[in-house]
This record gives C-alpha cells, structure tokens and sequence, in this order.
C-alpha cells in the first residue's frame, strides 16, 4: 500500500508474504528510536468530547491555560506520544512519553536480547492518557530484512491499526540492526585473558572484585550430616551454617542492624542446634535479641513488606502496589575488619526471618514438632484445628553472606529504599529502636567503619581478599526495582540510562536480574542446574493461551534455545532444574491451579524446542529430550519414630488423612539459583517467573559471583573451587550421597544416573509400602515422550493425597497476580 512518499507498507492486521512460519531471533537488537513527525492529535476529540459531557454546552477545542504559540495564542493540548516495541506479541522495549507534542524526538537507544518467534518488529506508537494509552499507528520491519545484521536506519510511514493510511501523513525515524549469538567473542563466559571477565556488562551496579562469599544451603546444616566434598588444592568445601551464622553476626555488631523481609517473624529462634558456643542473648528470640541489641545502642532498623511504597492510593503506577510485594530478603551489619576496624557485611537470598524456615538437609515432617519446630508449625496446605496434627513443610533454600565491595551495594539498596519509604508521612515501617531520631547511621562519620572511596580506585579499600588470592571472589549485585521503590533513581532521561536503567513510560527501572540470567545462559558451555520456587515465562511461544499471560521473560526460551545450539553442533549440554511438588497453597485452589498451567505450558514450550532439534539433528533413534533437559521435585517419606496417633482424627479432611497413613509430602522449594558451569553461582530472592523479573512488579535483590581461579578457562579444565564444592553439596543433599558421575553433571552418563535415582525415589514416594527414598530427587511427576509433548502419568493426574491436577487449569484469576 503506497500511503504517502513512496514508501510501501503492509497492513498490520496481514501476514507477511513469503514468510510461512516464524524465524527465530536469537540475539540483540540494537534499537534506536530517533523520531516522529506530524502525529495525529488524537487528544483533541477525546478531550472534547469529555468536556461535552462534563461541562455540557462548553464543546470548544481544549486549550492549555498559560501555554502560549509564538502568536501568543493559547497552545493546543495535543497527543502524548511514546513508543512500544514488540516481537511476538512481547513488549521489549518502550520508550518514554514526550507531552503534548506531535513532532516528537526521543532519541532512545535500547540493546534488547530477544528469543522470540518471530515476523515482524513492530513499533506501537500510542497516545499516554489518564485513562490509557490510546493506538496512533504502527511501524512493522519484516524480520527477513534484519537477518543480515546490516544497520537499517529510515523513517517508515505509520499506518492505522485497521492498515488504513493516517493523516497528515505520519512517520517514525528509526534504526534497527540485529546482532545473531555467536557473532562477538565477547558473550563467551570467559575472555580468555586470565582474569575470567565473568561480569554483567551495563547493570547499575558494577561487578566488584576482592571480595569473600559464603554460600548457605537450608536454615542450618549440622556437622557431619552431608558427606566431605574434596577441592582443589586439597581443599574441603566448608558446610556453613546460615541461621547460626546471622545470629552471630547480629550478636557481634557494634554499630548497625539493618533488615529487609517480605516477612519477619520476630517469636522466630535462629538458633535452635547450635555448632558452637552461642554468646549472651543467643538464645532469644528474635525480636528479643534486636531489642537486645538496640538497649545496647546500635540503629536498629527493618523494612519489611508493610511500609507505605506497598501500598497505591493513587491511579499513577508510581509505587509498587498491593498486587505486588516487596520481595527482598536481606540482612546488613556491621563486622570486624583488619585491625580496630568495622565493615559492612550483607546476607541475601530466599531465607526470610520468620516462621517456617526453619530446616536441616534432613527435612523432618513429624519428627522434634514438640522440640526443635516447638511454636514454629508451618504447612499451609491443611486448615488444622486444635485437635488435629500434621506434617510441618520441609522448607529447602539458598542463602550466601557477601563480604567486601558488594556489600556496599547492598547497603545502597536498604538507603535508597528507606529514604523512598520515609518520606511518606503516613508510612507504617516496623522497627525496634531506641532513637527517636530514625535517619540511617551517616557511616562517613565514623572513620573506623572503612568505606569505599569515589576515586578510581577507592573500593579497594573495602577488598577482603587479595586478587591473587585463589579464594578471592568477584561479585556482582543485581535487582528488580523501579523508581517508585527506591530513592536517588535520576529523573533526568540521559542521567538514567548513563546508570544503565530502563526508561519506562513514567518510570526509571532496575532489571538487571534478567538480565543477568540471560548473560548467564547464553555464557554456558557444559551445563546448568537451577533451584527455584517458580519456573514459568517466556508466554509469548506457549503452546496455547500466548500472547495473554505477559509474562515475556526469556529464562525458560534461553534455556531451551541454548540445549537446541548444542545439539546442532553435536556437543553435550544438560539443564537440571528443581521445583517444588506444587505452589505453596492448597493445590486445588485457584490461584495454585493456574500457576501449575503456566508451568506446564513453559514445560511444553521448552520440550518441544529440545526435540525439534534432536530430530533435526538426526538423532531421535539415539536420544530423548530428558537426555537434555529435566525437571525435579523434592519429597520425604519419614519413617515412624515414636507413639504418634495414627488413629484417623474424624474432624480431618481425606487428605490430612492420606499424608497422615503414608508419612510423605514435599519439601518445599523456595530457593533462587542457578550454577552455570560449576564456575558462576546466582543466589537471590528473585524467582522465575515474571514477577520477579520484570523489574517494575515485585522488588528483588540476587547477587552473582565466580572465583577467578576456578574458571574453564583459568583451569582449562572443570574447575572444582566452592562453586563447584556448593553444587556437589547440594546434590549430596538432594540425592542421599555422591556418585563419581556427579563430578561431571554435563555428561549423558551423569543425566542417566540422576534420572535413574529420582526415577526411583518417585516410585517409593507413590508406593503404599513404606519403603526410604535415597535422598529427596524425585523426577517431576508428568510424562514426556520422544516428540517432546508434556502430558500426565497414567497413574497420577493428581497429587498424591492432596489432589490437584499436577498440571493445571487456567481460570479467571488476573494473569498479573499468578505470572
């Protein structure tokens, strides 16, 4: 269609011709969206069509009172124009609103990866109005004319949503240029050049050398319950113990306690087995050890999910609202540095202080309830009365505690969002401090707490380690969090994007989570193991309900895109991930019914990809797509150990019942992580799902960190530092002990034995025999078959005892609040 100047458009409501089926786009687009001129006013009949009906005989042009043109007249209220990008249905770029203007110049730069099906980009040009945006017009670029990589740079006409041609005739300057994986040696893991350059290039906050992290599995660990894990260097991986350790860094702080929860619990013990010598007020709770604490004078200050950035009195998105959490899970103190000296030291990762999550590797069901979980039952799947007993949910996470340069990052995430939450008058912030004076402790002014400096090299004034120190770690802080969270975000657009955050419609966004998982995944060259307490995204190529969910992450596409890569090139690679039996609920609910589907679908999607490829590669006789790509839960089966009733309580429900005969549930999967290559770990509060990784729903902090001596390419060979130590550690836990093919995760070998185990240990968990499970793995109770279709064991659609369909049902519940 021939709408104005020569240039051919096809409408939007069409396919394309010659393009029979999607191409995928598996790399970056660099997007520079210059322009646009003579955009239609579509403010002046909506504007007066509302004063029409508010203000009755007063249907004149609206005006801008106090504006005036170059004649003096008063200037006319026009569009608010702004730009989306979409591939697929998927928004993957958007540039700010430009008001009451129809020339306008956004001049935005946006380097997007994509994984999308796709063919056609289209840029949206929308009018932002009180009420929602409002569609000028649309931009398409045929993806075979980005293929190349070539740079097209041009101004396109922009056609009506119906293909009919708008007037007076407007265009939209952009450029576009596509940038395949594979085609920069720079997306390596490594660079090659000794230093292991494993950081996240363009995030807000910079990858940090000299710095020391511990990495936690579960609440505790007691001594000798996993078996010793030999390192390199004839080093042993260190079991630590994450409670005990927070509470003895509470204990040891002289100047400041700062905690960030989406719950805190303060009846909660941290330190119920002690390891060590516990010092005085160990044995509080705690809400009594903080008190404790601030009696001797320390700031003491928590942010917890009530504070009034929580909460949205307003119609603007300007603060994350009750549809969305604060998700964050952080403790800061202070510590001994070298000398007389203090230092900040930062816990993150899955572990709220509350009830509930507390657990050991051996993850009790009814065993110590009267002791160790005394006041401390937690098993949302059963409404309990006062006569019945049930099984408590095993609780499995992952914690690190971060020294050195990142912790200061740390500690500008906890100011930055305090001084958001303070400036409400009428915010509800929970803390226990004896200051009536509730500002944050200025550290610049006290001189033994070191600090980085702002010169060039000022952070190395905080390292704990030194850099040829084989232990030394690089870190990296990532979040998920917008303007409307935080305080100290730029609102000046090019200030912004100098500190690497997105620049939405009205907000300055963080999503450096994202973004470090997709830098991650693309790096990977042997393997990945993930643990998560939800795995659903990338909707946009679900097999049904696309293009609906939102949510457009691309975790699970990368995942299955980088297995697909393998495969053509005839190299191993494997993807283990552990979930959880079913969401933390009832699993016949609603809400945990549709997550089930979303993440049957994401299973579905990804299978599927996987098996195309082993077909396209030849090799469907020879390999299954599980040889690839597997899916995990955990379960436990306790034996009985003492003179529990096992008399059916008439008050309980079938299922209470059925738990009850059998002794079995899940452990329940809250952690957030990944290990890529037993050499990059990611530990965080940020799940998989769009929630956590959109940047602008709920706020996340994760960090990311490698040892630079324990790299494939330092070593070249599998490096076996403490990445790899926490791995095997896991495993150990996992799967009841350790077999020599673990030590090699990407082989076929290591896959079969794995799937052979938790293949097994599904059996006994099913079996009306009370027989034990080796370890906790179970393979993820749905059945795959060679082509890659996702469908329900023939014995169990279900649950065992509790029910639900282990697959799911969409409902009327908004896709928002379960994505």
């Amino acid at each position: 269609m021939d709408c104005h100047g020569g240039y051919c458009q096809i409408s939007p409501n069409k396919e394309h011709e010659g393009l029979k089926e999607p191409i995928f786009l598996h790399g970056d687009l660099d997007l520079l969206i210059i322009e646009a001129k003579s955009l239609p006013n579509l403010d002046l009949s909506s504007e007066a069509v509302r004063k029409c009906i508010t203000m009755g005989s007063m249907c004149h042009p609206p005006f801008i009172k106090g504006l005036k043109t170059h004649s003096g007249k008063d200037k006319m209220i026009t569009s608010d124009p702004y730009v989306s990008v979409c591939i697929a249905g998927a928004t993957i770029a958007r540039t700010r609103v430009i008001p009451n203007c129809e020339n306008p110049l956004w001049d935005e730069q946006f380097v997007v990866p994509v994984a999308h099906p796709a063919q056609k980009v289209e840029f949206l040009v929308k009018d932002n109005d009180i009420l929602g945006a409002e569609l000028i017009g649309v931009v398409e670029i045929p993806v075979q004319k980005i293929l190349s990589g070539n740079v097209i740079n041009d101004w396109f006409p922009i056609i009506g949503q119906y293909g009919n041609c708008l007037k007076p005739y407007p265009e939209l300057h952009i450029s576009v240029q596509y940038r395949a994986i594979g085609m920069h040696p720079s997306e390596s893991i490594s660079n090659g050049d000794g230093t292991g350059c494993l950081g996240v290039p363009k995030t807000y906050f910079p990858l940090r050398k000299g710095g020391s992290v511990t990495l936690y599995q579960d609440a505790h660990l007691p001594d000798d319950m996993l078996p010793e894990i030999p390192l390199e260097g004839g080093k042993v991986f260190q079991h630590s113990k994450c409670w005990e350790d927070i509470c003895h860094a509470i204990l040891e702080a002289h100047h400041l306690i700062y905690i960030i929860g989406w719950s805190v619990y303060h009846p909660v013990r941290l330190v119920r087995e002690p390891t060590k010598p516990l010092p005085s007020g160990g044995e509080l709770s705690l809400g009594e050890l903080l008190k404790y604490k601030s009696q001797e004078g320390l700031r003491v200050v928590m942010l917890i999910w009530d504070d009034r950035t929580s909460h949205d009195k307003f119609l603007l998105k300007t603060v994350v609202g009750t549809l969305f959490t604060h998700h964050q899970k952080c403790v800061l103190v202070d510590s001994q540095a070298s000398g007389n000296n203090r230092k900040i030291t930062a816990f993150i990762g899955g572990l709220d202080l509350c009830d509930g999550r507390y657990d050991t590797p051996e993850h009790r069901l009814f065993r110590d309830l009267d002791t160790v979980f005394h006041n401390d039952f937690h098993n949302p799947t059963f409404q309990l009365n006062s006569n019945s007993y049930a099984p408590r949910q095993p609780w499995h996470d992952l914690h690190c505690k971060i020294e050195g340069p990142a912790a200061y990052d740390i500690l500008t995430n906890f100011e930055q969002r305090w001084k958001k939450a303070k400036k409400w008058r009428d915010f509800r912030l929970k803390k226990v401090t004896n200051w009536h004076d509730d500002a944050l402790l200025r550290l610049d002014r006290i001189s033994w707490i070191v600090k980085p400096s702002p010169s060039s090299e000022g952070e190395k004034a905080v390292h704990v380690t030194d850099e040829n120190d084989p232990e030394s770690w690089h870190v990296q802080v990532f979040r998920s969090i917008d303007s409307g969270s935080v305080k100290g975000f730029p609102k000046d657009f090019d200030k912004a994007k100098a500190q690497n955050l997105l620049c939405g419609k009205n907000l300055k966004v963080d999503q450096s989570i994202h973004t470090a998982y997709v830098k991650a995944i693309r790096s990977a060259e042997h393997f990945i193991y993930i643990e998560n307490q939800y795995f659903l995204g990338s909707s946009y190529h679900w097999p049904s309900y696309k293009n609906k969910a939102g949510a457009n992450h691309l975790v699970p596409m990368e995942l299955a895109l980088k297995i697909a890569s393998k495969i053509s090139a005839n190299e191993r690679f494997s993807v283990y991930i552990v979930i959880p039996m079913w969401p933390e609920g009832v699993p016949t609910s609603a809400a945990v019914q549709e997550i089930l589907f979303w993440q049957g679908q994401t299973m579905s999607m990804m299978y599927k990809i996987v098996a195309n490829a082993i077909k396209k590669a030849g090799l469907s006789d020879q390999y299954h797509p599980q040889d690839y790509l597997n899916f995990y839960c955990l379960g436990k089966r306790e034996p009985q150990y003492t003179n529990i009733p096992s008399t059916p309580n008439p008050s309980e429900n079938r299922a209470l019942v059925s738990v009850k005969k059998f002794r079995r549930f899940m452990i329940y999967v809250h952690a957030k992580g990944m290990i890529v290559d037993d050499e990059y770990v990611i530990v965080g509060s940020a799940n998989i799902n769009q929630r956590s990784l959109d940047g602008s729903r709920d706020t996340e902090i994760a960090m990311g960190a490698y040892q630079p001596k324990y790299t494939w390419t330092q070593k070249n060979s599998h490096p076996h530092g403490q990445v790899y130590g926490y791995r095997m550690s896991l495993w150990a836990e996992h799967l009841g002990s350790l077999d020599h093919t673990f030590a090699e995760p990407h082989s076929l070998e290591c896959v079969r034995d794995v799937n052979k185990i938790a293949k097994q240990n599904w059996d006994t968990y099913v079996s009306e025999e009370g027989n034990q499970m080796r370890g906790h793995l179970m393979l993820y109770p749905v059945k795959i078959s060679r082509d890659g279709k996702v469908s329900a064991l023939d014995d169990h659609e279900s649950f065992p005892d509790v029910g639900g369909k282990i697959l799911g049902s969409p409902n009327s519940l908004p896709d928002a609040l379960t994505t």
